[in-house]
Order: structure tokens, then C-alpha cells, then sequence
């Protein structure tokens, strides 16, 4: 194989990775994966990460861990959802779309209500009540 041959060759590669990994977090951080239902989780937060891609939450439900994307950190930031806005062992619900896959204990939140407060870090996707 000469030089121009192996050149193409990994460019080709490279554009086939590249497209493939940003196919892949498209559909994850999107909605696609989630049903259209509301669904609602009230449990314990087990652990708190608001780094990016997006905010996680794992809760302690009745019926196992679940883990809960919330917003990209700027967004979740911006509904007041930061580091002081609870801790592990709190009580929380959160408000949003399960995973398709019922095999999956996963959801993405639209609002979540923690002491007492509710973080709206959806607000566009609220519905009204």
C-alpha cells in the first residue's frame, strides 16, 4: 500500500469515527430515546454530578437506582440547580421522560422538586398541571 493510499484510507476512517460518535451522543442527549408519557420518580438522591455532557442525578426509587439526566450544566445552572441546591440523602421527585427500554431504570428530567423547591431545568418541556 503507497502513502496516498494509507492517507485516504485514514481519512476515511476518521470521518466514519467522527460521524458515528456524534450520531451516538445526538440520539443519547436528545429525546428520542425517551417516552412521551410524563413520568414521575419521588426517592433519595444516592449521587450528584453537574458536570458536562449534562447534570446527573442517581435516585434511590421503591423499585431500584435509577439514574436522571437533567440539563447541560449551563441550563441546569441557570434554573438555580447548583451545588447548594441539595445533597445526598435528600428526598426528590423528579418530572420527565423514562427510557423506552422499561429494562432501563433511566429517565430525563424536565423539572426536579427538592426541599422543598422545584428546578425547572426544561422549562420550555413543562407542561401545565
Amino acid at each position: 500500500m503507497n502513502n496516498v493510499q494509507f492517507t485516504r484510507r485514514a481519512a476515511i476512517g476518521a470521518a466514519s469515527a467522527a460521524l458515528l460518535a456524534s450520531t451516538t451522543a445526538f440520539a443519547h442527549h436528545g429525546w428520542a430515546w425517551t417516552e412521551d408519557e410524563t413520568y414521575q420518580l419521588t426517592g433519595a438522591i444516592e449521587d450528584i454530578y453537574l458536570g458536562n455532557p449534562h447534570a446527573r442525578l442517581k435516585i434511590k426509587a421503591a423499585d431500584g437506582v435509577w439514574d436522571v439526566d437533567l440539563a447541560p450544566p449551563a441550563r441546569t445552572l441557570r434554573a438555580g440547580f447548583d451545588e447548594s441546591a441539595a445533597k445526598v440523602g435528600d428526598a426528590v421527585t423528579a418530572t420527565g421522560n423514562r427510557s423506552r427500554d422499561h429494562g432501563q431504570r433511566v429517565m430525563k428530567a424536565v423539572t426536579i422538586e427538592v426541599n422543598g423547591k422545584r428546578y425547572d431545568v426544561y422549562p420550555d418541556r413543562v407542561r401545565p398541571s
